[in-house]
Order: structure tokens, then sequence, then C-alpha cells
């Protein structure tokens, strides 16, 4: 289970699928605001009991007879991963948490479910979670239409092989009614500092949640919203195309970007000395700290990434902090370590890495926001 730099992956996105480029999710503000872009699509097979009314011996037979399908999905037929749930310890689970490839209730699944990931690991398909297949589409930046595209492209191959329940009525049927329709869950992380130092991000949510989407955390449903990123997702997928939901969430994440953008110039503007002190603290401590728990990192790395959008710390950093947040995550650092690490252990090795990966970074250039 390697994890592929952030470049890669972009240059994977940047690549795939000319068809959905044309119609690109462009806003001359997204840059620096939508980290990533996210689709996922449920799938149950038909006449089969969902995954969580199956015994044991069904769910293996059942994985057993979507296994081939998947190794045949183009991009999957060389180099990709078959990873079967119960070959993996709790760590490793975890470790694919964290790079967002399983969720955290397949996590807990075992005998009968596995997860199938592309190369570039941009493609993840779990099997038996909470519904037969979770085929799901990750792209770094803006690019909401594209990871769509692949994730009709996939379900395609898959019905050339596979039978799935659906009605005439009520369109692909689900394990959870929500997602009973189009099965079409679409999301875009976002990175709101501006709001949150501003303290409008809940009058943001407040509004969001109000037009039927929904703002989760960093690791999604019932998740704390760490690092100043959040995920606007849809909440309705039966009633509208999944076209409609895609041009619906762009929309939204459009308006957010330029709330986002407008709060960042109204801080210079009013609090620029705040905005200042803040970058100023998190780089110092950083890269001085010796103990440093997840959630301040998080929280910090997310105020140098908005030194880079600033233009007051260089633009190559970005990468690295991208890397960083995925690295320095429980799990990561225990797999890097090659044991058991308790909390104290981790905080401590979390900061080595980032004082380590940050002393040849220059400090930010305060001057540049012509402030003081």
């Amino acid at each position: 289970m390697s994890q592929v730099a952030f470049s890669q992956r972009q240059q994977y996105a940047n690549a795939m699928s000319p068809e959905a480029s044309k119609e690109p999710d462009k806003h001359a503000l997204s840059e620096g605001i939508v980290l990533s872009s996210r689709v996922r699509l449920a799938r149950n097979l038909k006449d089969t009991s969902f995954p969580g009314w199956l015994k044991k011996k069904q769910r293996v037979e059942t994985l057993q007879q979507m296994m081939p399908a998947l190794g045949k999905l183009p991009g999957m037929e060389a180099n990709a991963q078959q990873i079967y749930m119960e070959k993996l310890t709790p760590l490793e689970k975890q470790v694919l948490v964290e790079q967002h490839l399983i969720s955290r209730e397949h996590a807990a699944k075992n005998a009968g479910s596995s997860v199938v990931i592309s190369p570039e690991e941009t493609l993840s398909i779990m099997v038996n979670e909470e519904d037969h297949l979770r085929i799901q589409v990750i792209l770094p930046g803006y690019h909401l239409r594209k990871a769509w595209d692949v994730a009709d492209r996939t379900d395609s191959e898959l019905e050339k092989s596979l039978s799935f329940a659906f009605s005439a009525s009520l369109g692909y049927l689900t394990a959870c009614p929500t997602n009973v329709g189009t099965g079409l869950r679409a999301s875009a992380m976002v990175h709101l500092p501006g709001l949150v130092i501003s303290e409008q991000i809940n009058k943001v949510i407040k509004s969001v949640n109000q037009i039927g989407l929904a703002v989760r955390g960093f690791y999604g449903e019932g998740t704390e919203a760490l690092g100043n990123l959040f995920q606007i997702s849809n909440q309705m997928t039966l009633g509208e195309s999944e076209s409609e939901i895609i041009n619906r969430l762009i929309k939204v994440v459009n308006k957010i970007i330029e709330s986002e953008a407008n709060a960042r110039g109204k801080l210079l503007q009013e609090r620029g000395r705040t905005v200042a002190d803040q970058l100023g603290r998190s780089y110092g401590v950083l890269s001085n700290a010796y103990s440093i728990s997840s959630k301040e990192a998080l929280n910090l790395l997310s105020l140098i990434i908005l030194g880079v959008d600033l233009g007051i710390m260089p633009a190559t950093l970005k990468n690295k902090v991208n890397d960083l947040f995925i690295r320095t995550q429980p799990a990561h650092l225990q797999r890097a370590a090659g044991k058991k690490l308790n909390a104290e252990d981790r905080d401590a090795v979390r900061a080595d890495i980032l004082r380590e990966e940050l002393r040849a970074i220059p400090a930010p250039d305060i001057a540049k926001l012509k402030i003081l």
C-alpha cells in the first residue's frame, strides 16, 4: 500500500478524460481553496441481499462473484491493488482510511469484504461495505466533472458483466434510503481559513445546509473539520439527475470560493496584524516544536497553505504540505516507525518530521502583506 505523491495524482487528473475537460470546473479563485474533488457511486447486485443482511459465507460468495469484473476494468488489469480486508492489520486499515481510500466503516469489515485500488490511487472500489460496491474517484484540485466522468465510465463498464438492483420508479436501490436514486455522492474538499478566522464559517455552513447540501469534516460524515478543511457534498440522490447534482454542487462551491476569497481580502485589510501573527506563530511552532498533536499539526499546516496562497511563502511548499497532511497522521507515523507508538511517541515523531521538512523553508515574508 504505497502512498502516491500529490504531484502524481495531479498529473493524472490533468491528463485524463478529455471529454470531461470540455466543461471544466473553472473558477478564477479556486486555486488553493478547493484541494480535492470526490465522486462516489453506490451499487448493489440484483436479487442479492445487502451486505448487512448476508452471513459470512454469503458475503464471501458475493465478493467472489464481483472481483473478476473489477479486475477487468480499464486501468485495473495490471498493477492494481486487490486487498482483502481480513488480511489487513488494524494499522494497515487505518492507513487506507487516512489516505481516504476506504471509509471508517469499511475498515471494520473482515472476511467477505475487499477494496480494489487503481495504480494512481485515484479510483478505489470498496466491496461489501454498506453496499455491494462503492465506486470512488478522488482527484486533487477542482475537478468534479472529471471525477464524475471517471466514475460514470467505471459504472458503465461494470454493468456489462454485473446486474445491478434498479427500480424504474426509484432508480438504483441502496442499503441506506438516503442513497436511493442515482446513488451519487459528490463532494469538494475546501480550505476555508479566511471564513474561520473571520468567524463567518457557521453562517456559511447554515446557508449550505438550507439549500440541501451538507458540510462535513476531514474524514467525512460525523468527523471534525480539522485544518480549516470542510467537505461540501450533496444530500439528495433521488429526484435529480447526476448532471443536475454535479452542476448544483459546482454552483455552491463557486459561491463558497468567492466568500473565502472575500474573507481573506477583508482580513488583510482590517485585521492584517492578526493574519501575520497567526502565520508567524504557525511557522514558528512547526519548525521548532518537539511534541505536537495531530489536530494541532493539521491546524498549523493549514495556515502554512494560507501563507503560500497569499504569496508570502514559496509556491513549491504546497505539495510538501499536502504530503505532510497525510504523513503526520497516526497510522502513517506508526507504519513509518515499524512499531507500535503510543500517543506521546507519535507526537514526538510528528514534531521531528515537521522540523526536518520545514528546516530549509524560509519564514513567511510578512512584509509582502504590506500591513505594517
